[in-house]
């Protein structure tokens, strides 16, 4: 199939490689040039513009925020001839897709919302999963497309049921940092070795496969980002936004929300989400851990 890929970030260019490495015609772009660069190294053909569109039979785009995605859109509903499949697997707001929507269903265009739910080294193993929604046929049509960087797919519905599971699925992530935060502080605080407390965790009833996959970085405090915690900033307010419009409540997330922000003014915007924990720590007057600390 003759792809064009739109948004080469840490997820988005290894889901192109794999599409390329399944013998697929693939070009790509991104507005970045040293992820550009990334994507020449790896062996793909770089393209933009008209041309790029007009040629491809299925566009993905993998983009940052709302703005993106209606930009993207509006420009593949300009010049994608009717017929062609728009695959999107951004994490962005159902308002914002359901505008998308509009344009492109006017265009002639088949749109597939195709969230992503997994981080850039399941992105890397191409172990991700896809909650997808928009026409089903699209869905059927694309699948052996999608299985080549999630083997696990699942269609929702019609119109913008992927964009609001993946967001339930990130509230959740995100309360299993704040989770975290609060009882390995409390644990801490009454003397508790670090050590023993993850080794206990990982093999309890809360062990979920989130919370082992983070025990082995975190065992070590290692807060290096496989998702920063501006990203989650911007997921969460995507998510409060969401349960305000649907009259849910959301407090725990809420709260969530604002120990993010603490660990932004506390300088540690860019290291991983489950930075929090640091957060409430040092709320609790405890030092940065050192080998031996109880």
């Amino acid at each position: 199939m003759r792809i064009h890929w739109i948004g080469l970030g840490k997820i988005g260019l290894p889901m192109a490689r794999h599409l390329h490495a399944a013998g697929h015609t693939l070009t790509a772009e991104d507005r970045q040039a040293t992820r550009v660069e990334l994507a020449q190294t790896a062996g793909l053909a770089v393209a933009s513009g008209p041309q790029a569109l007009s040629v491809a039979e299925a566009i993905f785009s993998s983009l940052p925020d709302d703005a993106a995605l209606l930009a993207v859109a509006q420009h593949v509903a300009r010049h994608a001839p009717a017929g062609t499949v728009y695959i999107d697997t951004s994490t962005v707001s159902p308002e914002a897709s359901a505008e998308a929507a509009e344009g492109l269903q006017s265009a002639g265009v088949g749109y597939l919302r195709a969230a992503i739910s997994g981080n850039s080294s399941m992105a890397e193993g191409a172990q991700l999963t896809v909650l997808a929604s928009g026409p089903r046929e699209v869905f059927e049509q694309m699948q052996p497309v999608l299985q080549c960087f999630a083997p696990t797919r699942f269609w929702l519905g019609d119109r913008e049921q992927a964009r609001l599971m993946k967001l339930v699925v990130n509230l959740m992530v995100a309360q299993t940092s704040a989770m975290l935060a609060e009882g390995l502080t409390l644990g801490r605080k009454g003397g508790l070795a670090w050590d023993d407390m993850w080794r206990v965790l990982a093999a309890s009833a809360v062990a979920s496969p989130l919370l082992k996959a983070k025990a082995v970085p975190l065992s070590a405090r290692d807060f290096g980002a496989t998702f920063t915690v501006a990203q989650m900033v911007k997921d969460l307010d995507l998510i409060v936004s969401a349960a305000a419009a649907l009259h849910v409540p959301v407090v725990q997330t809420a709260a969530t929300l604002q120990l993010m922000h603490a660990a932004i003014a506390q300088g540690d915007a860019t290291q991983d989400y489950a930075a929090i924990i640091q957060v409430v720590e040092r709320a609790s007057g405890l030092a940065a851990h050192v080998s031996g600390d109880q």
